[in-house]
């Protein structure tokens, strides 16, 4: 599974409003398929969105230095 840097959270903000005018547009035109597509893109485009905004609310984790065992 894919996992988006928190980074990358405007980037994909820029998704949804691009996403957002071309699903009005295929409203407009009456592109059923079309519009069906950018739901189900969107879904994942937000689903992928909470992911890496849970990412940046954990905390890192300190596994400590590996040493040999005695």
């Amino acid at each position: 599974m894919l996992q988006v840097n928190p980074k990358m959270l405007p980037r994909l903000d820029e998704l949804e409003k691009d996403l957002l005018l071309r699903r009005k547009r295929a409203e407009e035109e009456q592109w059923l398929g079309e519009i069906e597509g950018i739901e189900l893109t969107l879904t994942f485009l937000r689903t992928k969105q909470a992911d890496a905004a849970r990412l940046t609310r954990r905390a890192p984790v300190d596994l400590g230095i590996p040493r040999p065992r005695r």
